[in-house]
Order: structure tokens, then C-alpha cells, then sequence
């Protein structure tokens, strides 16, 4: 789906990939509903976006209340006159612990945000696709949904469940006006442990500044890829050199995978 002319709903646009994401898509002529609960950090966003600022419309929503999703649709429609387009982006890391030690709350918040919260947004936004004559629907995993990662394994449940959820609606839709992909990011240069109330430094420290040897990918980098495979209408998109690595080595050599990825991550737990 070319983006030009067409309404984008991004999650998660407040920072991070998902500011990039709406920089970027208002730079290729689309008009953008920024979702996020930081209203600090979307009036940042609306404040970068300078002369396109006008194709900007901000919503301080809470994606893991339904309620509040619920009213969401009817109000890009207001701002925007349609709705074209979805990515569910925001998201949220776990502390970096071992599911033996990690808290019931900590768990059940990773969990609303990263899949009820994508499932909600959906199932608002999807009966308003139906009715255009082309729509795209862009769902954000992780290489964390494929692969397992050592003291992210709650997170990585949460995005297995999106990467499956994603899939089969993809397949649902496949007679329809409404396109559907799945993303899968490596690491990528954020503040996502910030926005996740963790304290980076304490997790700096606790790994004794041993950290792992993955280089992140730029932020804006990783829009551009997601932006390219809306364009592309394609399956699934793997977002950086090594979620594209891990994703062959784990259909090639599973153990071998997991077992790679643990040494790379162990100092963290």
C-alpha cells in the first residue's frame, strides 16, 4: 500500500521507532494519528514534525484500556476525515529476570501492552478498514517472538502471540481489501527499557558493564524498513542484520540458536 494521501494510526509515537514511523510518513505525504500515553512525548513528536505538523492529529490513550480504544477510531476520523492504516508498535520490555523471580504484575503489564493492547487496536480499527477500498494492517513482533531470549521470556510470549495472531489474520483476510504484515526488530536504538520503568544503569551495572555484542540498529533506520514493507505489502518483515541472522540459524538450528543467544545475554540476568 503506497502511504501517500492515506490516514497512518501509529502506536507507541511518542519515541523511538514509533516517532521515526510518523516522521517518516508524514515526509511521504501521509497524514498521521500518533498514539501514546506519554503526552510529554507526543507533543515532542508533534513539536519535530514542523510544516507537516498540520497532517499530525496526537491521542494520549492507554492502548491496554479497551474502553479508551474503543472511542479511538471515531477519532482519527474526526481529525483525518478516514482511516487507512495501523501500526501497532508500542511496546514493552520485562525486567531483565528470570520468570521465577519476575513479579505477577510486572507479567500481566507486559501483557496487556504488547499483545491485548495490539489485539485491541485491531479489532477497533479493522471493521473501519473493511470499508476502504485498500488498507494495511502492520503488526510489530520481535526477533524475541521467534527466537528465545534469556530474562525477556514473558515479553517474548507476548510477542510469540502477536506473530501468530498476526498471521492468522493475515490469512482471515486474504479475500479482503485489507493487507496485513508481521515485523520483527532486532536491537534497536531506543529508550524502550526507560518507557518500561526500568533503570537502564542499574541494569548496566548489575551485568558488571559486560554488555551484550549486538550492535543496535538506528532508530530511524528501522522505520524506514517497516515503511518500505507496508509499501511492498509484505508477509513479514525482519527488521536489522540480526534478527535476519537469528531468524535463519533458529529455523536451521534451534538448540544451536537458543544456545548462542543465551551466552549473548546471559550477563543481564
Amino acid at each position: 500500500m503506497n502511504v501517500q494521501n492515506k490516514v497512518m494510526v501509529v502506536t507507541g509515537g511518542g519515541s523511538g521507532i514509533g516517532r521515526e514511523l510518523v516522521m517518516q510518513l508524514l515526509a511521504k505525504g501521509a497524514r498521521v494519528a500518533a498514539i501514546d500515553i506519554n503526552e510529554a512525548s507526543l507533543q515532542e513528536t508533534a513539536e519535530l514534525a514542523g510544516a507537516n505538523k498540520s497532517k499530525l492529529s496526537t491521542h494520549i490513550v492507554n492502548i491496554a484500556d479497551k474502553t479508551a480504544v474503543d472511542q479511538l477510531p471515531q477519532q482519527v476520523i474526526d481529525a483525518h476525515g478516514q482511516v487507512d492504516g495501523l501500526i501497532n508498535n508500542a511496546g514493552i520490555i520485562q525486567p531483565f529476570v528470570r520468570v521465577s523471580e519476575l513479579e505477577y504484575g510486572a507479567i500481566e503489564r507486559v501483557m496487556n501492552v504488547n499483545f491485548y493492547g495490539v489485539l485491541y487496536m485491531t479489532k477497533a480499527f479493522l471493521p473501519h478498514f473493511k470499508t476502504r477500498p485498500v488498507a494495511h494492517i502492520i503488526n510489530v513482533s520481535s526477533m524475541g517472538g521467534f527466537l528465545p531470549v534469556p530474562g525477556q521470556t514473558i515479553y517474548g510470549a507476548a510477542k510469540a502471540a502477536v506473530k501468530l495472531f498476526t498471521e492468522g489474520l493475515r490469512s482471515e483476510l486474504l479475500d479482503t481489501n485489507v493487507k496485513v504484515t508481521v515485523v520483527f526488530p532486532g536491537a534497536i536504538g531506543t529508550n524502550i527499557a526507560q518507557n518500561s520503568g526500568l533503570d537502564q544503569r542499574a541494569m548496566e551495572q548489575e551485568a558488571g558493564g559486560d554488555q551484550p555484542s549486538i550492535k543496535p540498529l538506528p532508530a530511524n533506520k528501522a522505520a524506514e524498513i517497516i515503511i518500505n514493507g507496508i509499501e511492498k505489502d509484505s508477509y513479514r518483515v525482519l527488521v536489522g542484520s540480526d534478527a535476519r541472522l537469528m531468524d535463519f540459524l533458529y529455523r536451521l538450528a534451534p538448540k544451536f540458536a537458543a544456545n548462542f543467544i543465551y551466552k549473548q545475554m546471559k550477563s543481564l540476568l
